[in-house]
C-alpha cells in the first residue's frame, strides 16, 4: 500500500511535469498556425499579378495590360498599313517614351494620347487623339514622311515626327520596343503571355463577340476577315474565327502564319478588355484561367484560322 509520503511525493512530480506539458502543447500549437501561415503565404506567391510577360531566345519583359494592350493595337494598326517591322518599332519606342504606353488624358501643355500629340499643334481634337487608332494612324502619317526613316537611327526618325525637347531620348527604348514589335508582328509565335484575374461582365446591349469583332477589324483592317465559329461541346461561349490576309508587313514564304500569330497574340493582349477567355491557333491554346500555363498544345488548334473564344470558362461544381 502506498505511504502519504509516497502520495505526496508522486503529485509533487507531477505538478512538475505539467509545466513542461505546457509549453510543449504551445509549441506544437505554434507549429500548426505557422505551417498554415505558410501554406496560405504559399498559396498567394503561385497566384500571378495581372499583367503581361513577352519572353524570345533574344529578350523578356513585363508590361501592364493597359500598356499591352495598346502595343498590340500599335502593331495592328502598322501591319494593316502594309508598314516594314521598323516602323512598328519606331512607333512604340516613341509611345513608350511619351506615355509608357498609357492613353494618358494630359501631359506637357495640351498633350495628351499615348504619343502625347497637342490639338493646338495640328494633330486633332482631343476626343480624336484619346484614340489609339486614330493616334496611331496620325503618327504614322507623319512617320512614312520622312525620307528613309527605315534606315536612319530610331531616335533621329521618332524626333522628325515628335519635335520633341529631348530628341535623343526614344534610343534608350529601341530594345524593348523592337522585343515587342517582334512578338506582336507575329515573328516569334506564343511568346506573349497575360495573366488576368478577371474578365469584364457580359454586357446584353454590348454583345463581346460583337465587340471583339468590330475591334479586330479596326485594328487589322484587311489583314483579317473575321466570323462566328462552331462553339465548342457543351460549352455555350460564343467563338470567333479570325482568318488572317497577310499584307505587305508579313509578304513572303510564312506570311500567313505570322499574321495568324499576330492576332493571336493581339487577342492575348486585349484579352481583359474585350473579355476573352480563350485563344487557339497552331495546334497551341492560351486560356485566361491557367495563368500559369501560357501557351499550350493543343491537338486540333487550327493553322488556318485564329479561335477565339468569349468569356471565362464556367466554373466547376
Amino acid at each position: 500500500m502506498a505511504t502519504d509520503a509516497e502520495y505526496a511525493g508522486g503529485g509533487a512530480s507531477e505538478r512538475r511535469r505539467r509545466p513542461w506539458r505546457r509549453i510543449l502543447v504551445g509549441v506544437l500549437a505554434l507549429a500548426v498556425v505557422g505551417g498554415l501561415v505558410v501554406w496560405l503565404n504559399r498559396d498567394k506567391i503561385t497566384v500571378p499579378d495581372e499583367g503581361c510577360k513577352v519572353a524570345t531566345p533574344a529578350g523578356s519583359g513585363t508590361l501592364e495590360l493597359g500598356a499591352a494592350a495598346n502595343a498590340a493595337t500599335i502593331t495592328a494598326v502598322a501591319m494593316s498599313r502594309g508598314l516594314p517591322e521598323r516602323a512598328v518599332t519606331i512607333a512604340l519606342a516613341t509611345a513608350i517614351q511619351e506615355s509608357k504606353l498609357r492613353n494618358l488624358e494630359g501631359g506637357d501643355r495640351d498633350s495628351v494620347g499615348l504619343f502625347q500629340q497637342r490639338p493646338s499643334q495640328g494633330w486633332g481634337t482631343i476626343e480624336q487623339i484619346m484614340d489609339p487608332v486614330y493616334a496611331t494612324n496620325k503618327f504614322l502619317d507623319a512617320l512614312v514622311k520622312v525620307n528613309g526613316y527605315a534606315q536612319m537611327p530610331l531616335t533621329d526618325a521618332a524626333q522628325q515626327v515628335q519635335r520633341s525637347g529631348y530628341p535623343q531620348a526614344y534610343a534608350k527604348h529601341e530594345n524593348n520596343a523592337t522585343l515587342l514589335a517582334t512578338v506582336l508582328m507575329g515573328r516569334e509565335p506564343a511568346a506573349l503571355n497575360c495573366v488576368v484575374h478577371q474578365l469584364p461582365e457580359p454586357d446584353s446591349a454590348a454583345p463581346p463577340a460583337a465587340g471583339a469583332a468590330d475591334r479586330v477589324r479596326r485594328e487589322f483592317g484587311k489583314a483579317v476577315t473575321v466570323a462566328s465559329a462552331e462553339k465548342a461541346a457543351k460549352d455555350p461561349r460564343e467563338v470567333l474565327a479570325f482568318t488572317p490576309q497577310p499584307t505587305a508587313s508579313t509578304a513572303g514564304a510564312g506570311g500567313t502564319q505570322q499574321t495568324g500569330w499576330a492576332l493571336a497574340q493581339w487577342s492575348v493582349a486585349r484579352a481583359a478588355d474585350l473579355g476573352i477567355g480563350q485563344v487557339a491557333y497552331d495546334g497551341k491554346v492560351w486560356r485566361v484561367d491557367r495563368p500559369n500555363d501560357g501557351w499550350k498544345p493543343l491537338a486540333g488548334a487550327p493553322t488556318d484560322r485564329v479561335l477565339v473564344t468569349l468569356g471565362a470558362p464556367a466554373k466547376k461544381k
